[in-house]
């Protein structure tokens, strides 16, 4: 190491003269010293301020410059250099020789900055800004036959894909149309999957969504699936699922999505449809997610509907409800459910059986599941009284909601529990329904939803509450009593962050608790005409009115 020592003195001296063949010799002697031992070559050094004359070094003209920056790079492997070596000014002079036309130099200074910034958000974002995006991106379609260029390219895209901040320059620049081209000239599984890396984080960017499905990404992803779906090797198992998972997003972005929807005629969506039926798990599950992205606007939804999609996902369900797989449960309910957001495509699938195939799944302990089958229960009997009042008087269906009202690990299923349990009263308006509901313990959760958070899920047990005082009030009495509803109303018609539609609903609700005695007396005690005789100010009209009525009432039955 008393070499190293020496070659550093001589360094110094020779980088200030810029005699080229005694610099090349310090600097091949350095090399080797960093290969045999890289940490403590580093820290020498470090130790004895070389790195500040490094940048006079990084000129592109200068026939040393891929070893100067072989020697940063390698240096840079250590945590301990980086910010000296950017405290040393090499980022810029490194970023600069970026436009250089030698190949090993570009290499080099490739390595040495993904060296320096590695694992720093806030460097990597400093390259950004130093516009390193285009130039790279250039660079990788000028040395697409350098292997090594590439990947270093490749390895660059794969870090700075990370950052939100790169997803606008990378959209403004050929990104996908290079990585394409690329991707079809691959036959070996590392280097694809070297490709994927940078894929999957740049096709979260909706721009860029669309550029790499007009770039022909799909069709290549399409060939994947088909070579490698009877495969039982390990490696094509995972690109299998690479290829498939890559294509689901895809279809997130509207524009992406509606280009290879194709009005339900496109060869990428009919090939999409024939992995619903499949034998192999994963792209059972790509298909339904595929086709629940689809089903992201009324128009798709009605052309799949009309073109048999619903038995498809029925089949696929059917085959997963004894130790079925979870993520295909999942998958195939988020189709259906936003399959039934359309009005026209209820009726036709209640007609299918939909909610029979949902309802398997009822005895399901995983929450993802639960959450789904609500949903998909919820949007079906939206307007159809008929299948709100089957649903409704399903002591089963009914049981497990009032059971899932209480699930307080789960927020989401808990919401979509007493947001269906308000739904199948306000949809059915039956009286059955609502004695189903007060037997099963339902009333407490839907006097407790009034008070939720969210005005919409306020206003649906408001609604669905009024119903029951206007139809069942003597069955339901009891409950509504214990879950101090008087109390709550009183709470959110005094309360002046209360939404305007919360003081109309709580106020029609209080006039139709007046046919029971004894929360008519709670309502006189508690001196609600003070406070709807106050709200006939009310800057909204129809609270205004509504006061003016309520007040009436509450003047006659006192």
């Amino acid at each position: 190491m008393d070499n190293l020592s020496d070659t550093l003195k001589k360094l110094k001296i020779t980088a200030v003269d810029q005699t080229e063949d005694s610099l090349e010799g310090c600097l091949d002697c350095l090399l080797q010293a960093l290969a045999q031992n890289n940490t403590e070559t580093s820290e020498k050094m470090q130790g004895s301020g070389i790195l500040q004359l490094f940048a006079s070094l990084l000129t592109p003209q200068s026939p040393c410059t891929a070893k100067v920056a072989n020697i940063i790079a390698e240096v840079a492997k250590n945590e301990f250099m980086r910010i000296p070596c950017v405290d040393a000014g090499l980022i810029s002079p490194l970023v600069q020789l970026l436009n250089s036309k030698d190949q090993e130099v570009l290499l080099q200074t490739g390595r040495a900055l993904g060296n320096i910034c590695y694992d720093s958000h806030s460097l990597q974002a400093q390259l950004i800004n130093m516009g390193v995006i285009p130039t790279l991106v250039k660079l990788l379609g000028i040395h697409c036959h350098n292997a090594a260029l590439t990947e270093m390219c490749l390895v660059a895209f794969g870090n700075l894909a990370e950052l939100e901040s790169s997803k606008e320059q990378f959209a403004s620049t050929n990104i996908a149309e290079e990585l394409v081209k690329l991707f079809k000239k691959q036959i070996e599984h590392d280097k694809r999957e070297m490709i994927f890396e940078v894929l999957a984080p740049l096709a979260e960017n909706d721009a860029i969504k669309l550029q790499l499905v007009e770039a022909g990404l799909v069709e290549c992803l399409l060939e994947i699936v088909q070579q490698k779906v009877d495969s039982d090797k390990e490696d094509d198992i995972a690109e299998l699922k690479t290829a498939s998972d890559l294509m689901v997003l895809l279809l997130l972005g509207d524009e992406s999505m509606q280009k290879l929807f194709e009005g339900g005629k496109g060869n990428v969506f009919q090939r999409v449809l024939s992995w619903i039926p499949s034998n192999n798990h994963q792209l059972q599950l790509a298909g339904a997610l595929a086709i629940a992205n689809f089903a992201r606007n009324d128009g798709n939804c009605i052309h799949m509907v009309e073109n048999g999609i619903v038995e498809r996902l029925m089949d696929l369900l059917d085959r997963h409800v004894e130790n079925g797989n979870v993520t295909v449960q999942h998958a195939a309910l988020s189709a259906l459910r936003n399959l039934a957001i359309p009005v026209v495509n209820k009726a036709k699938m209640l007609s299918a059986g939909v909610t029979g195939a949902v309802l398997k799944f009822l005895k399901s302990e995983m929450p993802p599941v639960q959450f789904k089958l609500l949903g998909t229960l919820r949007m079906l009997i939206d307007a159809q009284a008929e299948a709100a009042e089957q649903l409704g008087k399903n002591v089963q269906l009914v049981e497990r909601l009032v059971e899932w009202c209480e699930a307080k690990d789960h927020a989401g299923v808990m919401g979509e529990s007493n947001r269906l349990l308000s739904a199948l009263i306000r949809h059915s308006k039956s009286k059955d329904v609502i004695k189903t509901i007060v037997q099963s313990g339902g009333i407490k959760h839907l006097v407790t939803m009034a008070t939720s958070e969210h005005v919409i899920m306020q206003n649906e047990a408001l609604v669905a509450l009024a119903l029951i005082a206007a139809l069942e009030l003597g069955t339901a009495e009891k409950d509504l009593e214990s879950a101090k509803l008087v109390q709550i109303l009183h709470r959110l018609l005094t309360d002046e962050r209360s939404a305007p539609e919360i003081k109309y609903n709580s106020m029609v609700l209080t006039c139709a608790l007046m046919g029971s005695e004894s929360l008519h007396k709670e309502v006189q005690d508690l001196a609600f005409l003070d406070v709807v005789s106050k709200l006939r100010s009310h800057e909204n009209k129809s609270v205004a009115q509504q006061a003016s009525l309520t007040e009436q009432r509450l003047t006659v039955e006192s």
